[in-house]
This record gives C-alpha cells, structure tokens and sequence, in this order.
C-alpha cells in the first residue's frame, strides 16, 4: 500500500472514532445508592399484670380495670399509642399461642367477643386495632423461667438470715403494692410501673443475692443469670421485629422492661421513644 492510501485510512479511522456518541465512550453513570431506611423506633409499656395471676414473687391486688372510668382511660390510652403508628404490637404471651391470640383479636375486631381482663387485649388488641394492625405479636421466651429454687435451698441451709431478709423485703414490696393498687388511679400505677427509679429498685432485687454462694455453686448469680436468659430472649425477638423502619410497641411486665431498657439503650440499631408522654390522659 502507498505511503498515501495509508495515510488515507488512518485519517478515516481517526474521523469514523470521533463520530462515536459520547454514550459509547464514557462509562455508565453509577445508579445512586438507595436512602438507607431509618433505625426502628421503640415504645416500652410496662404494666402490672391486670388479671393478678399471683405468679411474681411480689404479690398484691390489682385495681380493676374494667370500671367505666378505667376503660374510658385505656381506650384513650390505646389512641395514643395509635397515634405513634405501630407497625407492630408486641404483647407478653408465648409464641405458641400465637394463632389463638389471632383468633381471639379476629372475633374481638369483628365484634363477636368481649375483651378479656388481661393486658394483652386490654392493652394490646385495643392499640393494634386502633392502628389498623392485623394482629398483636407474642413474644415472651417462658420456657426460662427464673430459677431460684436453689438459690432459696441455700439460704436455708446456710444464711437463714438472709433469707429471712429477703422474704421480709418481698413482704414490704407486696404491702406497698397493694397500698398502691388501692388507692392510686389507673394513669398513675402505669406511671410507677414505667418510673426508672422502679425498674432500678427492680434489677436491685437480683443484684443483692448475687453474691449467695460465691465460690461454690454459685446459686445467687445463677437465679439471676436465669432471669436475665429469659429476658435476652426476650429482647431478641423486640429486635427480629423491630427492623429497620418499623415502629414497635412492646407492652410486658414492669420486671421484664426493666431490662429492656437497658438493652434498648445500648442497641445502635434501634431507638427508644419515651412512653410517659402517652399515659397522660
């Protein structure tokens, strides 16, 4: 070929390469990361159990819940807690049971059964209903239960000083208890079963027989490792819930959101939102 006609073509293949679009030479633009969804929000409600099932080692009567004036509070209470726009109402019963409490929140919405007494519909159908939820959640893990059965049997055997302390510590709690369901309203008990200075003298239950046993068996620290079990599973299932974007309430026994609490404070994931503005009436 001619120096010329060489020349020729790579003049044509230098023009035929300049008439490329743009969109053929430059690299795809890189699609913008989606808007990262925002940490779950939190509601804790602590509540004594409204149908006093006597199973907590501090005992008392319970106000009744079912007057016209305190179901006139809880229907506002369920309002709202509604309004915090629950994606998920997490209630104190075992999974197991979840299809009948399915059952009973269906024939409840559709108006062919009464609420029961206990807080789960009291409390929990009643907000989920308002929120237009399909059902509550069940969540408690009380297949670990606190085991203090040796703990006790040590004491016995040998501090029956401590245990005589302890049962004369309970026996006050369970006086205050009661002096306290009899005479106080309704907002006000949630508002002690929701008070820190309760759920500090709570944990402090467990933190003074730790040391029973120390360097032996270990029953103190073992009765209350056993509670703690309990409520890490617990608080496992608030997490598997609460996911990123949701908004979860969770309504259980003051003793377990004690605990809660602290967890919840310490998981970046997750943010707690205040409960005691809601239980204003």
């Amino acid at each position: 070929m001619s120096t010329r006609r060489l020349s020729y073509a790579v003049l044509l293949l230098g023009i035929a390469a300049f008439a490329t679009p743009a969109a053929a030479r430059e690299p795809a633009p890189v699609p913008a990361p989606a808007p990262a969804k925002a940490p779950a929000k939190v509601i804790l409600l602590g509540v004594f159990h409204f149908a006093n099932p006597g199973l907590d080692m501090v005992k008392s009567e319970v106000i009744d819940v079912t007057t016209p004036a305190n179901q006139a509070y809880l229907a506002g209470l369920a309002q709202r807690l509604a309004a915090f726009g629950p994606t998920d109402v997490l209630v104190e019963c075992d999974p197991a049971a979840q299809a009948r409490h399915d059952a009973d929140f269906a024939s409840w919405r559709d108006g062919d059964a009464a609420l029961t007494v206990n807080e789960v519909q009291q409390v929990g159908f009643r907000v989920a209903g308002e929120a237009g939820l399909s059902t509550v959640t069940c969540f408690d893990e009380g297949g670990v239960q606190w085991n203090a059965a040796p703990m006790f049997e040590y004491m016995a055997a040998h501090a029956p000083e401590r245990k005589a302390a302890i049962e004369a510590l309970f026996a006050s709690l369970s006086a205050r208890h009661t002096r306290e369901q009899a005479t106080l309203p309704l907002p006000e008990l949630l508002r002690l079963a929701n008070d820190p200075a309760r759920d500090r003298e709570n944990k402090a239950l467990y933190i003074g027989t730790n040391d029973l046993d120390a360097g032996g068996g270990f029953a103190g620290a073992d009765a209350a490792a056993s509670w703690w079990q309990r409520n890490f599973r617990m608080y496992a299932n608030v997490q598997q819930a609460a996911a990123p974007g949701r908004r979860v309430l969770v309504v259980a026994g003051q003793g377990h959101t004690a605990i809660f609490r602290d967890l919840l404070a310490l998981d970046g994931e997750r943010q707690a939102e205040d409960v005691m503005p809601y239980l204003v009436p």
